[in-house]
């Protein structure tokens, strides 16, 4: 309850996050909770595997929070003070939706490939063969688990698929845990493209989640939420420049539905721009040049930090000028230089002749660091500040808010081709009952059949399927498998515009899945006080190929090798740094990896060497990168 109120009586309820995340992970019983504040501290390396290097789930857990009759919160509902029982409906509809080329929102959609059925040749009643829908589950009590409640009952074709199990905590709250990695074609049939391979599935899925609660013999309504079951997290620590709450916020921003903030906060609005991009010199060399340590714009360093926080006149055209760095469509066109340098929905190789070629902020974004730059915000900047490291040190009014906010900033939101979590469809009002809450499809409504292909008109339309959703309905968009996108991301940093231009830059999705980074050995050179300073100086700025974990086979050979041993891959993970030394940051991230794992020989290195001097097979111009093959 809030400190003022004295209405403690609950007139409603609601799950918080409205959307929850929950990733696969092929370990057969660790798993770890998802974010639940947005600076979460780090965990210990090593956290995210379990003893045997099997990767760990991220667990989705939900929440219900009682409000009295003007909105406040009252108290977090448990078992201890309400009657509850939760249901959720996991489903898998990828092979039964239509295929992605291109987000179908955006002009370039006409140009691309058509939109036509996955597994065309499967008609009829037939296709329900292809969905895979274990039913609805409903679960009670605290510290509840089994086999009751898995959802293993759907199958794909006639082959049992495990899409994910519900627990309860001390306290009653929901977890979800998603699949386990599990990715196959029904015949044996090899992956061979990016997002669309006939006869595959894999165990990501989407669903409703709700409950019912009674309270002293009273029923009170509930606001439902969502779960989304996404691909692993290779760079925990990471966000996007742009995060999935952005893009919501600045969905109902534009649409009307919530007012830009009257104050601009530098910590909160402006701060977190700058420190992302920062961040991300762990997962792509190019961004550790010009915003990692040592660089012309290392945003994570405390004087600029102030500097930047500063409503001084003095410091206007500063502002000004890095305001004026961020990309802007009517001006900017197709250019590449203009931050936040990672690819739009309509990327293409050559680059398209479109602005949508790289990415931009939301226009909220763009309108904050306007703000800034003309000096209307707060400095509220506190060097000592410390964010909250769990759910329970925010204030009980805010943990909602902070719960649905935690969710989204680790997932991202560009490039929408298609992406990890979730795809171009959430930038719909459309999609949302309130903020950061999916429209939920009453269960008497049959689906629309669109017929054999999806186009723009069919899909924007008023019964296009921008509206309230079905379990399976978010995650259809995505590709199936998810590990042949991921692997295909590799093309990201040799292909964009050359290496005339850049090698790195623009890219895809560093933050979940890493481009370059920091190798274990090279950061045990960087440790080791024995070695000179310059040999670990170098050590520390070498970057090693992420993909090289894929092996040095072809194309088709590295999108298998991923859905075989997508666990493999490395996460980045914090370490300490040097003490002895005031030349490296005081934390570093760090791949880490299966040593095991088979490694190509593609080591990257700015200090002279030619990165692309051992690449043979980035001439291939795979279908992630080439989506208007007519021309644009």
């Amino acid at each position: 309850m809030t400190e003022n109120s004295n209405d403690n009586t609950i007139v409603r309820a609601a799950i918080h996050p409205g959307i929850g995340i929950a990733r696969v992970g092929n370990s057969e019983n660790e798993y770890y909770f998802a974010p639940e504040v947005t600076d979460p501290p780090a965990q210990k390396p090593g956290f995210y595997r379990d003893s045997t290097g099997a990767l760990k789930r991220e667990a989705a857990r939900f929440r219900i929070y009682g409000y009295n009759a003007t909105g406040e919160v009252v108290r977090e509902l448990t078992t201890e003070n309400a009657e509850i029982t939760w249901s959720a409906h996991l489903v898998n509809q990828k092979a039964a939706w239509y295929e992605f080329q291109l987000a179908l929102d955006i002009p370039e959609a006409i140009k691309a490939l058509p939109s036509k059925r996955r597994n065309a040749e499967v008609k009829g009643p037939a296709r329900q063969l292809l969905v895979i829908d274990p039913g609805s589950i409903s679960i009670s009590g605290a510290n509840t688990q089994g086999c009751n409640y898995f959802f293993d009952k759907g199958k794909f074709f006639n082959k049992q698929v495990y899409l994910g199990e519900l627990r309860t905590d001390e306290c009653g709250r929901l977890v979800v845990l998603g699949g386990r990695g599990k990715s196959e074609s029904k015949d044996g049939t090899p992956a061979t493209t990016y997002a669309n391979n006939e006869g595959w599935y894999d165990d990501t899925s989407d669903g409703p989640i709700t409950a019912t609660v009674t309270i002293d013999g009273q029923s009170i309504p509930v606001d439902p939420a969502w779960v989304v079951v996404a691909p692993p997290n290779y760079g925990p620590m990471q966000k996007s420049v742009r995060t999935m709450y952005d893009l919501m916020t600045d969905v109902y921003i534009q649409a009307g539905r919530m007012p830009l903030p009257e104050t601009i906060s530098f910590t909160q609005d402006i701060l977190p721009i700058f420190l992302r991009m920062s961040n991300l010199e762990w997962v792509n060399k190019g961004f550790a040049a010009q915003f990692g340590w040592e660089s012309p714009y290392y945003f994570q360093d405390s004087k600029w930090i102030e500097t930047l926080a500063s409503t001084s006149d003095l410091q206007k055209e500063l502002r000004q000028q890095l305001a004026n760095m961020f990309r802007e469509y009517h001006r900017d066109g197709k250019a590449p230089q203009p931050w936040p340098w990672l690819y739009g929905d309509a990327m293409n190789v050559p680059p398209a002749n479109t602005p949508r070629q790289n990415a931009k902020l939301t226009d909220t974004q763009l309108n904050m660091l306007q703000c800034w730059a003309d000096g209307n915000f707060i400095n509220d900047y506190n060097p000592t500040a410390t964010p909250p490291a769990f759910i329970q040190e925010v204030p009980l009014n805010e943990q909602p808010a902070m719960l649905d906010r935690a969710a989204l900033d680790f997932c991202l939101a560009d490039a929408f081709h298609p992406g990890c979590e979730m795809t171009w469809p959430m930038r719909h009002a459309t999609m949302y009952m309130s903020p950061y809450r999916i429209r939920h499809r009453p269960e008497s409504e049959k689906p629309i059949d669109y017929g054999s292909q999806l186009t723009p008109v069919v899909c924007l339309s008023e019964v296009g399927p921008l509206y309230a959703q079905s379990p399976g309905d978010i995650t259809r968009w995505m590709a199936v498998p998810w590990q042949t996108d991921t692997a295909s991301c590799k093309f990201a940093y040799y292909a964009g515009y050359g290496k005339k231009y850049d090698p790195y830059l623009p890219t895809f999705w560093p933050a979940r899945v890493p481009n370059q980074v920091l190798s274990r050995p090279d950061y045990d050179i960087v440790m080791d006080q024995s070695r000179s300073l310059e040999v670990r100086r170098q050590a520390f700025y070498k970057r090693s190929n992420w993909f090289r974990t894929l092996g040095n086979g072809n194309n088709e050979s590295k999108l298998n090798n991923m859905i075989a041993y997508f666990d493999r891959m490395g996460i980045v993970e914090v370490f300490d740094g040097p003490t002895d030394v005031s030349d490296f940051p005081a934390k570093i991230q760090v791949e880490v990896r299966d040593l095991d794992a088979p490694e190509a020989d593609e080591t990257i290195d700015l200090a002279g060497a030619d990165p692309l001097a051992t690449v043979n097979e980035f001439d291939e111009y795979i279908e992630k990168i080439n989506r208007f093959p007519q021309g644009l």
